[in-house]
């Protein structure tokens, strides 16, 4: 089995304007600067590749976000940025060594958003995060924030404090699980009442512990969220899917998108979650419109 690139578009169709918030891309003569979880270790599809995944789910607009493979050299991404065109924005790496001059070349070439990724491999951890929060803010950026969400509790009143509006990666990444009912659901609930903070469906198989095809733990932990906030959940295609190991632990893009959008409640939260919520939550920043790429 091989990667697919096109096939029987989702059962569901998405709405006009769909945005995909959780990808990544890897363009050649950018190589990458660590191994491990950063890179993929099949073939590398390109934009391409990428914009006929859009064609085949109905996707009009995309985030890129910074892959660990590049740590913090965001050249790559803003290759992404121009090889995609308007239809394109970016979710990069920044610190609290990068200056004024960069963080104004960045926003000018797409970004919206910087990465926070506190897991093996990533560039900028939450020891780093009020720094990431102070530029971010300040340029009306979000952030896409990630960490094992089992440990929230720990981190709910640092992350209480952000200024910036941000989105919890992946599930919240639950790795030792939780339950609809826990004291981890609740301190998400609070994180959400804020009104700063977004969840993302994106990437099921890299913390689920029931595994798929139907991934009921996860599934779980996303109704819940969809019930309580319709209003604060984004969705990602996680593509080109780094974990994969062979081409048969590639999904099927579409079956992916039916299975995980499933888990919302009716064609209000869809639509939300597709459109009006990835327009909130990057500030409007996002190019208007149906803008396919040709």
């Amino acid at each position: 089995m091989e990667r697919g690139y096109d096939g029987a578009p989702p059962r569901n169709p998405l709405p006009a304007g769909a945005v995909d918030c959780q990808m990544h891309m890897y363009l050649p003569g950018f190589p990458a600067q660590m191994g491990g979880p950063g890179l993929p270790l099949l073939p590398l599809p390109d934009a391409d590749a990428y914009r006929r995944v859009m064609r085949w789910l109905g996707i009009d607009r995309v985030i890129i976000t910074q892959a660990n493979a590049h740590q913090r050299d965001n050249a790559n991404l803003l290759a992404c940025l121009a090889a995609m065109g308007d239809c394109a924005r970016g979710v990069a790496v920044i610190s609290d060594r990068t200056g004024e001059a960069e963080l104004a070349a960045l926003d000018a070439a797409g970004i919206v958003g910087a990465r926070v990724m506190d897991l093996p491999g990533g560039a900028v951890g939450l020891g780093q995060i009020a720094e990431v929060d102070a530029r971010a803010h300040a340029m009306g950026w979000m952030m896409a924030v990630q960490f094992d969400g089992s440990d929230i509790l720990d981190h709910e009143p640092m992350l209480a404090g952000l200024k910036s509006c941000w989105v919890l990666d992946h599930h919240g990444k639950f790795f030792r699980g939780i339950t609809t009912d826990g004291p981890e659901m609740a301190a998400l609930k609070r994180l959400i009442d804020s009104g700063r903070v977004w969840y993302k469906i994106a990437g099921c198989y890299e913390s689920s512990r029931s595994g798929g095809p139907h991934y009921e733990d996860v599934a779980a932990i996303t109704r819940e969220v969809a019930r309580y906030a319709p209003e604060r959940i984004v969705w990602g295609t996680n593509w080109p899917h780094n974990l994969a190991r062979t081409e048969a632990d590639y999904p099927d893009e579409a079956a992916l998108a039916d299975l995980t959008l499933g888990w919302l409640p009716d064609d209000r939260a869809r639509h939300l979650a597709l459109v009006d919520n990835p327009e909130a939550l990057y500030g409007g920043r996002l190019a208007p419109g149906r803008s396919l790429p040709g």
